[in-house]
């Protein structure tokens, strides 16, 4: 397979360590009552935890790009899962909520060296101009069907094992991914691109009024995705309607709350691996920024509507199928603008200042949602903000210049 294929080798890698990568950090969520019910924690603690996890993800996504552009992609890798491995393990020992919320620095770095940033740059330099947009959503994507795998699978390991042994078992998982690394050739830029050093074209990204929106624009992204992974399989087991004896839902097996909290988490991932390859197609005909306008608008509804009616199994379900078809929509259009714009050099570390954004918003949807649900006894007001800010990122990529910034030879 060449360059100019649209499956290529380090596609194939990149997928599978995208997809155990995510189908770990999706989980998360489900962890907040049984180690609030161990130790007796407030919810904001363990939020707190997340929202650390989600912070030090988006500071060390620019880092591990600069890392993996200087001392190659593959090593960049290794000490992101090495990292991230250890960081579930030592977790597992913690007993204090400032054990829990430290460790979770190592787990927000590992992501960022076996996630976006570095997986997305190296699946884009191996890409041709034709295929580079299908490939960033075929990536993106993997990690959505982490997402369908990763909560249920959790969920049913933690019936039948303690949340610290389940902890260990993703540490092991994420070791297992190394295995691809062989399939992970670095591939070449172009010789203009490597006659710029990366001062240049960072310094240069940073003056244009154009990269400074999307940086805006992404942090509406980090806000409701992390919010909704963090915070939707405890609000459905508390707040849901209950679940009816031989319905639908009893009869697939989902007969208590939390179960349909993991299938909530699920859906999104499984709807959203149909939405991400639709946003790849379309990016590759129309506007990036006007397809993010649009995708930004369809979450603000969706979460809009949703809060405004009772709860119920079914509102859930609709919701998290509306959700998950917009959930990672924006990744491919947002780094294919980043490329298409500076270039695919120093893509990794430029989409990584861009991601940083993204994950201040899940820093605060994470740590607002658990802060306010024990001031105030709910998530209403937490909903409503993610809607405000959905709006906000909707209109700030409307002047954005899309025109490349740099001539690559």
């Amino acid at each position: 397979m060449t360059k100019s294929s649209l499956i290529t080798p380090v596609l194939i890698a990149g997928c599978i360590i995208m997809m155990l990568s995510f189908a770990v950090r999706s989980a998360f969520g489900l962890f907040q009552i049984p180690i609030a019910d161990e130790f007796g924690w407030a919810r904001a603690e363990f939020s707190l935890a997340i929202a650390i996890q989600n912070l030090f993800w988006g500071i060390g996504q620019p880092i591990f790009g600069a890392i993996a552009e200087k001392i190659g992609d593959r090593k960049a890798i290794v000490i992101g899962a090495a990292l991230y491995a250890g960081g579930l393990v030592m977790s597992a020992f913690a007993t204090t909520p400032f054990a829990m919320q430290s460790l979770e620095v190592l787990v927000g770095f590992g992501i960022a060296g076996t996630g976006f940033g570095v997986i997305l740059a190296m699946v884009g330099r191996a890409s041709s101009d034709e295929h580079r947009s299908m490939t960033l959503a075929i990536a993106t994507a993997a990690g959505s069907a982490g997402q369908v795998v990763g909560p249920p699978f959790v969920e049913a390991l933690l019936q039948v094992l303690s949340w610290q042994t389940v902890f260990i078992v993703l540490a092991g998982v994420m070791i297992a991914s190394l295995m691809t690394l062989p399939m992970m050739r670095a591939p070449t830029v172009s010789k203009t691109e490597l006659q710029e050093s990366m001062g240049t074209v960072v310094l240069r990204a940073f003056r244009d009024p154009s990269y400074g929106m999307i940086f805006l624009g992404f942090f509406s992204c980090g806000y409701q995705l992390a919010f909704v992974a963090a915070h939707f399989p405890a609000m459905i087991a508390e707040f849901c309607g209950p679940i009816q004896q031989g319905g639908l839902l009893h009869s697939l097996g989902i007969t208590t709350t939390s179960a349909l909290g993991a299938t909530a988490l699920a859906l999104i991932g499984l709807f959203n691996i149909g939405g991400t390859l639709l946003a790849g197609w379309a990016g590759k005909h129309y506007s990036k920024k006007y397809l993010l306008a649009v995708v930004y608008t369809g979450r603000t509804l969706a979460a809009a509507i949703f809060i405004s009616f009772p709860i119920t199994p079914i509102s859930v379900l609709i919701f998290s199928a509306a959700m998950g078809s917009l959930w990672l929509a924006t990744v491919p259009l947002t780094s294919g603008l980043v490329a298409h714009l500076y270039g695919l050099r120093y893509m990794g570390t430029l989409y990584g200042f861009v991601f940083l954004s993204h994950q201040l918003g899940s820093f605060l949807g994470v740590w607002l949602g658990g802060t306010l649900y024990d001031v105030t006894g709910d998530y209403t007001m937490v909903w409503w903000i993610g809607v405000a800010v959905g709006a906000f990122s909707a209109l700030i990529h409307l002047p954005i210049r899309e025109e490349p910034r740099t001539v690559v030879a």
